[in-house]
């Protein structure tokens, strides 16, 4: 079957069950150029057409397989034929990456050049849910850890179990040390099992200053550089309490402080 572009075809490596509906999906397939942060479209023949939707790459550019994050939406048409994929069955892939979810759109602060060790400022990663998965990608290139002297990861879900890719973050914090710091925030389960975690949501714990405390960094508009990746309600929330701070939204012609992307 020769397929439209700009599908490519590719085969299940592996379908990682998070918990019985947040999955991770590693496929092989021929390359795709993109940049750490950017998305593309996955998807299923059906009916002789492709079903598709946009998805995250969590691996970095130049891994050898793909890898998305996704939460199986009830009722929904593609989520539920990805779900029951098993390794070596088929998935297509968009070779057409997307998003200025990026590094080369984060501007540096103080002027700092790229390329200096350690950098300068902080960036902030704040995210829910699969919003998680971009961040993954930035963090397993080096660009970030040289252009800021400090990377905060703030993940907020509802329950404990959702809190995946604790190896890949175990990692991060190994290979980093102090210059990485990961704040997990709970909406709905207890967290006295789990050291460091916040209760609450990432608006209110950024509007309380308990998100700073947590990460033992300040969020001020001359030094640091945020990014944010989640449900909508996220999103919106976080973005005004940046610019009570003084912060505003980044545009190539107008630089800012804030770069977002709604994902669910």
């Amino acid at each position: 079957m020769t397929l439209p572009a700009p599908w490519i075809e590719g085969r299940v490596v592996r379908h990682t069950h998070w918990t019985h509906a947040l999955r991770s999906i590693t496929v092989a397939c021929d390359p795709i150029e993109f940049e750490a942060g950017q998305f593309t479209r996955v998807g299923l023949m059906v009916d002789g057409e492709v079903l598709a939707r946009a998805y995250s790459f969590v691996n970095a550019p130049g891994e050898a397989n793909c890898e998305f994050y996704y939460v199986i939406v009830p009722g929904g048409p593609l989520t539920a034929r990805l779900a029951i994929l098993e390794a070596g069955d088929a998935i297509l892939i968009s070779r057409q990456p997307a998003g200025f979810l990026v590094m080369s759109e984060v501007p540096d602060v103080s002027g700092e050049a790229p390329g200096t060790t350690g950098g300068q400022g902080t960036l902030w990663l704040l995210s829910t849910g699969t919003g998680m998965g971009p961040f993954l990608s930035i963090l397993a290139t080096g660009e970030p850890w040289r252009r800021f002297s400090t990377v905060v990861l703030a993940h907020g879900v509802r329950h404990l179990a959702e809190l995946s890719y604790g190896e890949r973050i175990l990692a991060l914090k190994s290979g980093h040390g102090p210059q990485f710091r990961y704040v997990p925030l709970l909406t709905r389960d207890p967290v006295l099992s789990l050291q460091g975690a916040l209760v609450g949501r990432i608006p209110d714990a950024l509007s309380s200053g308990v998100l700073e405390q947590a990460s033992g960094v300040q969020l001020a508009a001359a030094s640091s550089r945020v990014m944010l990746c989640g449900n909508p309600g996220m999103v919106t929330e976080t973005v005004a309490a940046l610019i009570d701070r003084g912060m505003k939204k980044h545009r190539r012609r107008d630089p800012g402080q804030i770069l977002l992307e709604n994902y669910w």
